[in-house]
């Protein structure tokens, strides 16, 4: 990074050392995590390229609990890039990127975060339900070790639970990323890995999928605001026409550095992931035109439940809550954090889009299929 990203993080740096007065009342007491300036100074110098995995800021003395226990979770011993990653997020304007983290960290607090690993979705029948219907991933690493998850965007129907049940397990495949996957392959390739990379199929996508917006304005809400910048590139493939016609409109709209993350293949897109991952690890959807789980068995399809990925995930959480003494058949409700302007203007950018798509081919109740409230 250059000089002037390196000042702006250290002035985000200063901003947490004097931004108590931005946590909400009930965790004043914690003002102790935001005095580390001195700490982060010295670490902001350091080229990232030198750090291991074990490289971190020592806040033992300096933070009380909860804070600390949520940051942690949140940086993984790599504080700078978190800080990077927020600045990233808001154009490296250095005080929307300390209000953004500070809400970050209230949110996580208020929302049990830090435990929802402990939460399995039980009867596993109903997990099972939730995993046919919100079609998410783990398919394997590029070569550089960055994890590639794919998403069933197309195929992905949110019609067999509550909407919590989906923001739910969405959140815990995000924490398992950057609590477990995440760690374990900066491990393995002694350097931090703290992002991923996104394989979207649009295959299915048809008009209906309006009605969903709703549900998946929501996770993409949790995603922007808490998790920012995690995506290092997303690969869109098997792309219809509706994709094309909205990527039209929605292009525009978006950041440039979003943009340049933005890479929409020709059908599978199978030869272009190759330059940059294994056969093994591109998402089964790739390896032929389309996500149809004919043929396919659930070992292969990332998908499915029965895939090692959510295999593990799943285990690792109900060990956690027998741990804790947890399990127990509920849903985890989850604040909402409010779109950004922009994103508003992107939701409805599609909207628009849709309906006009809807018109031209005569289906007037488009969208009116499924009813999802948040």
């Amino acid at each position: 990074m250059g000089a002037a990203c390196d000042g702006a993080v250290e002035q985000l740096a200063r901003l947490l050392d004097q931004g108590a007065p931005m946590l909400s009342p009930r965790f004043c007491s914690c003002v102790l995590f935001l005095r580390f300036q001195s700490s982060f100074m010295d670490f902001a110098s350091v080229d990232l390229r030198s750090f291991s995995p074990r490289s971190q800021i020592s806040l033992s003395s300096l933070v009380e609990e909860p804070l600390k226990k949520t940051f942690q979770n949140v940086h993984q011993g790599y504080p700078r890039e978190t800080l990077v990653r927020f600045l990233k997020a808001r154009e490296w304007h250095v005080t929307n990127a300390h209000k953004m983290l500070v809400d970050c960290l209230n949110w996580r607090i208020q929302n049990e975060i830090d435990s929802i690993l402990e939460k399995p979705i039980v009867p596993v029948d109903l997990y099972r339900s939730v995993r046919e219907s919100q079609l998410i991933g783990l398919s394997g690493y590029s070569k550089e070790g960055v994890p590639v998850f794919a998403f069933g965007v197309g195929q992905s129907t949110y019609d067999k639970a509550s909407v919590h049940y989906y923001v739910q397990s969405h959140i815990q495949i995000n924490e398992y990323r950057d609590r477990i996957i995440l760690p374990m392959t900066s491990k393995k390739f002694t350097r931090p890995i703290t992002t991923c990379i996104k394989v979207l199929d649009m295959t299915g996508l048809k008009l209906s999928a309006l009605s969903l917006l709703k549900i998946l304005t929501a996770i993409s809400a949790v995603d922007d605001l808490n998790y920012p910048e995690k995506a290092e590139s997303y690969y869109i493939v098997n792309a219809p026409y509706i994709f094309s016609a909205c990527w039209k409109v929605v292009k525009p709209l978006l950041q440039e550095r979003t943009r340049k993350k933005v890479h929409v293949l020709h059908g599978s897109g199978k030869d272009e992931l190759l330059k940059i991952m294994d056969h093994s690890s591109i998402p089964h959807f790739c390896r032929r035109e389309g996500s149809s789980k004919s043929s396919l068995s659930g070992v292969n399809d990332c998908f499915s439940l029965d895939h090692p990925f959510h295999q593990e995930l799943y285990h690792y959480i109900e060990q956690q809550a027998l741990n804790q003494e947890l399990v127990k058949q509920c849903s985890l409700h989850v604040d909402i954090p409010d779109q950004d302007p922009e994103d508003v203007k992107i939701v409805e950018a599609i909207e628009a889009e849709f309906h006009k798509l809807g018109e031209q081919n005569g289906s007037a109740n488009v969208g009116n299929k499924i009813t999802v409230s948040v």
